[in-house]
């Protein structure tokens, strides 16, 4: 607490002040909350992708804060890749791939789930995305999931898979898809099973310059 703004009272009235201060304070902090933030379902900015990780949940004994295997080395050494996507798998400046990443609970195995995107350097479109699973700590990282479509992009989701994949008609800019398809995928004994899809249809009348901005009222003489 600041006591730059305290008054110059005689020493019993400032204590007084200063413990209603307080209790003010404590008052103020438990009336409020946290909320959860849901991430969304497609990478929105088109700047130099890199690897996300984000910050590890309640510690329970899961060693999900410490164990993070390197996603440019699952990539590498996964046979299942496609040619495509490993050609692509380059840095796009200096060290920085063009990987995104989220580490958390998918399938509840004793380490954390691994859910890498690869896309494209210049424009961030996905062109793959992965997850991979080590359900015994002495054991290697197997990939579990794969999808290698273009506009691909995966995320975790309160413990849900959520695969979105942009659809494009003829004609359509990289930047203003005329829809999507949204996949949600949940682990069941020892895959993922689809559990939920949505189709969502851009309106090609925002975005796009197909709306006319407001008319300039011509000056008055």
């Amino acid at each position: 607490m600041n006591d730059a703004g305290r008054p110059a009272t005689p020493a019993v009235l400032a204590s007084v002040g200063v413990l209603a201060a307080v209790g003010v304070f404590l008052t103020g902090c438990s009336t409020g909350g946290t909320g959860s933030r849901d991430e969304g379902a497609a990478r929105a900015d088109s700047g130099t992708p890199s690897s996300s990780v984000p910050s590890p949940g309640p510690s329970g004994g899961s060693g999900y804060s410490t164990d993070r295997p390197d996603p440019i080395a699952l990539l590498k050494a996964d046979p299942k890749i496609g040619a495509r996507v490993k050609e692509s798998l380059k840095p796009c400046a200096a060290d920085a791939y063009p990987v995104d990443t989220s580490y958390g609970n998918l399938t509840g195995g004793s380490a954390p789930d691994v859910v890498v995107n690869v896309m494209t350097c210049g424009d961030a479109v996905g062109i793959g995305t992965y997850v991979y699973r080590r359900a015994d700590p002495a054991k290697e990282y197997e990939n579990v999931f794969m999808a290698e479509d273009a506009a691909v992009y995966a995320t975790i989701d309160r413990g849900d898979l959520i695969v979105t994949k942009q659809i494009y008609a003829k004609g359509d800019p990289v930047a203003y898809p005329s829809g999507e398809d949204v996949l949600t995928y949940r682990w069941a004994g020892s895959k993922f099973t689809q559990h939920d899809w949505v189709h969502n249809e851009y309106s090609k009348a925002v975005g796009d310059g197909g709306i006319d901005g407001p008319a300039t009222a011509a000056p008055s003489n």
